[in-house]
């Protein structure tokens, strides 16, 4: 994961040297070219069996600075068993991080759709891999706008001008019904 992820909610910061935490002159040349010249940079990740929707700061240290990018990062589909929706560590996560705006520890993938105006990622997941026939459902989604950086629930989501509006179906993605967003 690109963005900072402190472990401990106390008021120090415990943190992976195995990650981008680990490298924050790369990270912070990194975000600062996306500041500099990116309208608006999405990074997606993966490999940590979780699904998060994060903003990207400027200085991942400073909740001052401003938000220059978006992340998501993906589960797995099968590695580590059935998972579980939030649990102690996701609500540890989320209190440490102000920018970790999602957390989700259930087995599935991140589906993105994206086009001009809008990138909009549906958090998919199953209720448990340790057996077949599991049915699959959208847990969250959230969407980026175009020269808006960040993340912002589907739920949420008011295009910034009348002219940007997009042309969607009632009950497309991104549309009236979005009934499986929670």
């Amino acid at each position: 994961m690109l963005g900072r992820t402190d472990h401990d909610a106390g008021p120090g910061a415990v943190l992976s040297g195995d990650a981008w935490d680990g490298y924050p002159a790369e990270r912070a040349a990194v975000l600062a070219a996306a500041a500099r010249s990116a309208r608006n940079l999405v990074v997606i990740t993966g490999d940590r069996h979780e699904n998060y929707a994060a903003d990207l700061r400027a200085d991942p240290a400073d909740p001052r600075t401003p938000v220059v990018a978006a992340e998501f990062t993906g589960t797995s589909i099968t590695s580590g068993g059935d998972g579980i929706d939030i649990g102690g560590r996701g609500i540890d996560l989320l209190a440490a991080n102000p920018d970790l705006k999602f957390f989700n520890a259930q087995r599935g993938y991140a589906r993105v759709e994206v086009d001009e105006q809008l990138w909009r990622t549906d958090f998919r997941v199953l209720p448990y891999v340790s057996r077949p026939g599991a049915p699959i459902s959208t847990r969250a989604s959230y969407v980026v706008e175009d020269a808006v950086p960040g993340v912002r629930p589907a739920r949420d989501h008011r295009p910034v001008a009348a002219g940007a509006a997009r042309r969607v179906a009632p009950g497309a993605p991104g549309g009236e019904n979005q009934g499986d967003v929670r």
